[in-house]
């Protein structure tokens, strides 16, 4: 949408409701953010993995490290 047309108060059904419910979010004590991360689709990243995994399982604490993921990845533990 045109900067025009938000100015004139002019705006579609859809950004009326985006507007109303990112008001809701502010008025939650939330805030927008933008994030950029990794592309995992791309080679350069499944070609990184590859190297990182690779390194990991010669790794002497391999099982340590193996560990400690287990123990973060668990989402349900209280």
């Amino acid at each position: 949408m045109s900067t025009n047309r938000v100015r004139a108060g002019v705006r579609s059904p859809v950004a009326k409701r985006v507007h109303k419910h990112r008001n809701a979010l502010r008025a939650a004590g939330l805030r927008p953010i933008q994030i950029w991360v990794p592309d995992v689709r791309s080679k350069s990243f499944a070609i990184q993995a590859r190297k990182q995994s690779l390194a990991i399982s010669k790794s002497a604490q391999e099982q340590d490290d193996l560990a400690f993921i287990e123990s973060i990845a668990d989402w349900t533990a209280k």
